[in-house]
């Protein structure tokens, strides 16, 4: 069974807040099954944008996961605002997560392969 997206964006600010970084949620989708976005600014001023892996990166081993694949990498913010904006009127219960944290973002969460 898959922990609720409400519960795993909890975790993940208190894991990053615990490690010394900042997050902030954005955006409150679903509580149960919201599709979960995450955007990383990094040290260089690009900007990360992870989505939800399909379908077919999942694991056997643990199919409950929840897994993620980097759907954009640029310094241009507008970019990635207008990626949220598609995804927003795609999915209206879509949850954004922003982060900030020194360090692999597959310390906080599942990268499936690109």
């Amino acid at each position: 069974m898959r922990v609720t997206s409400d519960l795993w964006v909890s975790a993940l600010v208190r894991r990053v807040f615990a490690d010394g970084g900042f997050a902030a949620v954005e955006r409150k989708g679903a509580a149960e099954a919201g599709a979960i976005f995450v955007i990383r600014r990094n040290r260089l001023g690009e900007y990360e944008l992870f989505g939800p892996a399909s379908q077919t990166s999942y694991d056997e081993a643990k199919p409950a996961d929840r897994q993620f694949v980097r759907v954009l990498v640029t310094a241009d913010e507008d970019k990635v605002r207008e990626r949220l904006a598609r995804e927003m009127r795609f999915d209206p219960d879509v949850w954004f997560v922003e982060v900030d944290f020194d360090g692999d973002p597959g310390n906080y969460m599942e990268i499936a392969a690109d």
